[in-house]
């Protein structure tokens, strides 16, 4: 390597879900703010949660927010290898943006060594356009198991030379036990790159904290650099999706809208949907069979990642009947991107993408869905161009920014009685209406992050029922709460200390 390379500081965690997506986001917007080009690097992602670049091939999502945090466009670079799991055995290899093939486990372990020099390509391009690269690791450096296939953890670190934060989880018990344990199975070389322990999600007064932290650098040699609080990340998208089980902060009375979005095994791009949770006035119930559907304003088919299969098992759950009943009674239905194939008549997969073989789709939309090997990804801008119980041309709205990611090529069955298409993209239609404007059909991905016709959307639901939505504010923006985000991080890190690991310093001090 050169020594004119920046940099490179990494972030691993105890487990799964310890905050370091949140905490890279958050380092990359205050080392932004003290004037440095920093960019976010995460070798290997598992996710069906992706973004789609500039230049139309998918990252992972939490690398898109982590770019936004810094300030820049997020580029395949900051996450070369993506694997988007297609059932509890497989997924699909995203190799530079471009869906490559489908590998077990094992399939991918044995060739990994051939995707390493794809990962240090990468971050070697970062490191020579960007003053300070943030890598972040994935799941636990310590799963001893899987060291001689690691290719994201600390053989990056190594790779780089890189120091590196370790985060512990302490709302899921044994804190101490976890960072201790951690760098007791790494070995002697990764051990010294571990310079600092951070805790994540603390409820309380942290001195009651500090006994534990004087004997846990005793023992390592290894200072703690900051107790993180609890923070609210509602607004902040969330690579792993949300908490199905956690309680919505509407209560029954203050409820004006009721959505119900189908809970599928294989949904993808789920963030979308935090800025609609956000909405005062609005609940949303994730739901996984029929009984729980009840009686909701919106029901919402969202994306997945394996169509054919969590098609299935909507069936299975009786979530096909529900919706039948609910279409006849006149209850909107929004289908989005996986959700939109499945309201259509038919499935076609001839090449075997998914599988293979024919099935019928729901039949709520009289349209074909074909599968084809080729994926498309792309950035798009849109307007609304026809009218439905959702919005309609009147509302005020603009262009509308969203994104597309699938192996489907939806086309209306020749006669059918249909409605004008949803949108337009680059002049054409996009999308699928019924003649009745109940049911819609889309590929557009952030249709709702689009606050205008969130809101369009969110007032026409209130009117049906001859409510209005109280006029509250807007919920931040992604932007907005990664600025408190960085606020938050800034006053409990010890960030002296983290600025002199990588030589610069970020003249905030804790």
């Amino acid at each position: 390597m050169s020594d004119m390379l920046s940099p490179v500081l990494m972030v691993v965690g105890t487990s799964s879900h310890a905050g370091k997506s949140t905490l890279v986001a958050g380092l990359c917007r205050i080392f932004s703010r003290a004037g440095y080009r920093v960019a976010p690097f995460k070798a290997q992602n598992m996710s069906n949660n992706a973004a789609v670049t500039d230049d139309g091939r998918e990252v992972g999502r939490a690398q898109a927010v982590q770019a936004m945090a810094a300030g820049i466009p997020v580029t395949v670079d900051m996450n070369p290898i993506l694997l988007k799991p297609q059932s509890d055995r497989t997924s699909q290899v995203v190799v530079l943006g471009q869906a490559r093939d489908r590998r077990d486990a094992r399939q991918y372990y044995d060739r990994v060594a051939e995707l390493w020099p794809v990962v240090t390509g990468a971050l070697d391009r970062l490191r020579a356009g960007f003053d300070l690269v943030i890598a972040e690791g994935a799941g636990s450096p310590a799963e001893i198991n899987l060291e001689p296939y690691d290719i994201v953890n600390m053989r990056v670190a190594r790779y780089a030379n890189a120091p590196a934060l370790l985060v512990g989880d302490i709302e899921r018990g044994g804190v101490f036990a976890s960072l201790y344990g951690t760098v007791a199975l790494l070995s002697p070389e990764d051990r010294a790159l571990i310079r600092g322990f951070v805790v994540n999600k603390f409820r309380g007064d942290p001195s009651l904290l500090d006994p534990g932290y004087a004997m846990l650098e005793e023992r390592t040699g290894i200072p703690t650099l900051g107790t993180l609080p609890y923070l609210d990340l509602s607004s902040v998208p969330n690579e792993d999706g949300l908490d199905w089980n956690e309680k919505h902060p509407n209560t029954p009375s203050e409820t004006v809208i009721d959505v119900a979005i189908m809970r599928l095994p294989r949904i993808a791009n789920v963030d979308e949907f935090q800025p609609l949770i956000a909405e005062p006035g609005v609940s949303v119930r994730w739901i996984d069979s029929g009984d729980e559907l009840g009686e909701p304003d919106l029901i919402i088919v969202p994306g997945t990642k394996s169509t054919m299969a969590d098609l299935d098992w909507l069936r299975h759950r009786g979530l096909d009947r529900g919706l039948r009943v609910r279409r006849a009674i006149g209850t909107p239905i929004l289908g989005i991107c996986g959700g939109f194939q499945m309201l259509g008549a038919e499935l076609v997969d001839e090449k075997g993408v998914e599988g293979s073989g024919q099935v019928s789709g729901l039949g709520l939309l009289p349209v074909v869905t074909t599968f084809e090997p080729e994926k498309l990804t792309r950035r798009v801008t849109g307007r609304i161009a026809g009218d439905c119980a959702l919005w309609d041309t009147s509302d005020d709205v603009g262009s509308l920014d969203g994104y597309e990611i699938h192996m489907g090529r939806t086309t209306a069955i020749p006669g059918a009685a249909l409605s004008a298409a949803p949108f337009t993209i680059d002049g054409g239609a996009e999308g699928c209406t019924s003649d009745d404007g109940r049911v819609v059909g889309t590929y557009l991905h952030g249709l709702l992050e689009n606050a205008s016709l969130r809101r369009a959307m969110l007032a026409r639901l209130a009117a049906r029922k001859g409510k209005q939505l109280a006029d509250m504010p807007m919920p931040l923006t992604a932007d907005q709460a990664l600025e408190s985000l960085a606020d938050a991080l800034a006053s409990h890190l010890d960030l002296d200390s983290i600025g002199r690991m990588v030589g610069l310093p970020v003249g905030l001090a804790r």
